[in-house]
């Protein structure tokens, strides 16, 4: 590990607990840092620290504690699985929703919403929508596998020509369904659409976690596939790497984790695209390290996406898809614009 390498992961990781802090303290209900240092400590058994009220320790434990969590995980999976759909295309272009599994997570959610699904009795009906959006994604994933497989090998141009496809037809649909709901119908679908951690709880911490770190987990041990499959397909083969193997087991673990994601927070665009640009540009293209900065640099730049949407326009909140849109899009362009200089000389 080189010495960037140390220094990135040291700095990341110290600004973890900035984060954190930072974002269990920072809302329309106020709570000082001390107050919020003191929360924290008291949760891990220091009595002795007890400076804060109730109405602060049940906020900050309740609400807004669970809405960090969740949303450094999933800039987490999102962060890995654009960094492993990278590798696996080599387009630096390539994200989460390539291949179709937002789209297909989309229109599952919104077919939910129109037929009213949330509204049955019971637990089924409560969560129906992110059970729908989870297997909207995964059976837009087998039927992309479907379309793009031929002589028991899987191809990766035709996958990507699949997902485009995939992409198209789930948005026209969407679209379709859009134009027929109500208004009520319709609110739900945008906000939907634009992404949010507002209804974050440790229920939905607690059942993210293995859908989350499990496929981060599982997506970094192919960092050396990914590594020897940047030299081509056919080297990789002959260097004894499965290929097909390898397409398989990736695509499924980024479809798990970024069918979770979709499930719980809705559409956010940018972190799957973005991150692994500048990771790149921080550590270099070694997938080993790519991976798990990627997954930190997510988590961070998340978290601070989601304490911005809350603080912009206080005390409502402005949806977190939009923010890593305004945000997302002029750095991606400054960095096209940098690596256009690069190549220019």
């Amino acid at each position: 590990m080189t010495q960037r390498v140390k220094i990135t992961y040291i700095s990341l990781l110290v600004l973890l607990p900035i984060c954190i802090i930072a974002g269990t303290s920072f809302g329309a209900f106020k709570i000082e840092f001390e107050q919020c240092a003191n929360i924290l400590l008291n949760l891990f058994g220091a009595d002795n620290y007890s400076d804060f009220t109730n109405p602060q320790h049940n906020v900050l434990l309740y609400i807004r504690l669970p809405r960090v969590c969740l949303s450094m995980m999933i800039g987490a999976a999102l962060a890995v699985s654009g960094a492993g759909l990278q590798g696996l295309f080599r387009n630096p272009l390539a994200d989460p929703g390539l291949i179709g599994i937002s789209a297909g997570a989309m229109l599952a959610a919104s077919i939910a919403i129109i037929m009213g699904l949330q509204f049955t009795s019971g637990f089924l009906g409560y969560y129906s929508i992110s059970f729908a959006t989870f297997l909207g994604a995964i059976l837009t994933t087998i039927i992309v596998f479907k379309l793009s497989k031929s002589n028991k090998s899987t191809n990766i141009a035709t996958m990507l020509l699949a997902g485009i496809a995939i992409n198209a037809l789930a948005g026209a649909v969407t679209g379709f369904i859009i134009y027929l709901s109500d208004d009520d119908q319709l609110r739900d679908i945008t906000f939907w659409s634009l992404g949010s951690l507002g209804g974050a709880d440790w229920e939905k911490v607690i059942a993210l976690i293995p859908l989350i770190i499990l496929p981060i987990i599982m997506i970094a041990r192919l960092a050396k596939k990914l590594d020897v499959y940047a030299l081509g397909e056919s080297e990789a083969l002959c260097l004894g790497v499965n290929v097909n193997s390898l397409k398989r087991r990736l695509v499924v673990w980024v479809t798990i984790s970024v069918g979770a994601c979709v499930a719980i927070a809705g559409m956010i665009g940018f972190i799957g695209l973005l991150i692994p640009h500048i990771t790149r540009l921080l550590v270099g293209p070694k997938h080993r390290n790519l991976i798990w900065i990627s997954a930190i640099l997510g988590a961070l730049v998340l978290s601070i996406s989601d304490l911005l949407c809350r603080l912009i326009v206080a005390p409502a909140e402005l949806p977190i898809g939009i923010l890593t849109a305004i945000l997302g899009t002029p750095l991606f362009l400054a960095l096209l614009i940098q690596q256009k200089r690069k190549i220019n000389g």
